[in-house]
């Protein structure tokens, strides 16, 4: 049966979600009228904290534990700068991820991609909002040069026309969330044939022969 939805539900800061990176790469490449990203606004706003010394060793262990599990990098540079103090907050990344929305969901997913790497192998911060444009302006000069131009400081300044649609769509998919019982992330929603399942778990981390087999086993088309 055809896929009518795929809603993958995230947030830009989990290290888990970046465990997902390899299904969602291929998601993006064969379902991409299909997929839609879903920002949760877990480590947004309230959500987001400052680095403690224990928070540093709990995520540095899960950050090993996906290693071991998935292949992932995550590089010494990243450990060392990025686990030191350093904030926690993917408010800045919630607004880039969904300035590229805009394009298509393959489009929001490559600076994913390109935004995850920088953090966990090149130690680049990204929970500052001039690293993140940085980030999305020479990822943008690459792949979409006619969104290059929009991408100022402006459009990430709070009560931004692009602040507000973020904060539309994380409070969306918060709502979607609550209604669904739903928790953790990440999690990819199918909808096919109007009834929708729930995907997590090492279906997600297995990359794309583990997400693709899970389709499978609930009857959907992947081509």
């Amino acid at each position: 049966m055809p896929i009518d939805k795929l809603e993958y539900i995230f947030d830009p800061l989990c290290g888990w979600c970046y465990a997902s990176a390899p299904a969602l790469d291929w998601l993006a490449a064969t379902f991409s009228h299909q997929l839609y990203l879903l920002p949760s606004g877990l480590f947004a706003g309230e959500g987001a904290r400052p680095i403690t010394p224990e928070w540093a060793a709990h995520a540095w262990k899960n950050d090993q534990r996906i290693a071991q599990l998935t292949g992932q990098p995550f590089s010494g540079q990243y450990h060392h700068l990025l686990l030191s103090g350093a904030r926690f907050d993917s408010g800045a990344l919630n607004l880039a991820l969904t300035a590229f929305r805009q394009i298509s969901s393959a489009a929001e997913a490559g600076l994913l991609h390109e935004l995850q790497a920088a953090r966990y192998v090149r130690g680049e911060d990204t929970a500052r909002g001039d690293v993140v444009l940085k980030i999305s302006q020479a990822y943008a000069a690459v792949h979409h040069p006619h969104l290059s131009p929009s991408l100022t400081a402006d459009i990430f300044a709070p009560g931004s026309e692009l602040a507000d649609l973020t904060q539309q769509r994380i409070s969306g998919v918060q709502r979607l969330m609550r209604s669904n019982g739903i928790s953790g992330v990440p999690l990819l929603l199918v909808t096919v044939a109007g009834k929708t399942h729930a995907i997590s778990g090492s279906d997600l981390y297995g990359g794309a022969e583990s997400i693709n087999n899970a389709l499978d086993k609930l009857g959907c088309i992947s081509h």
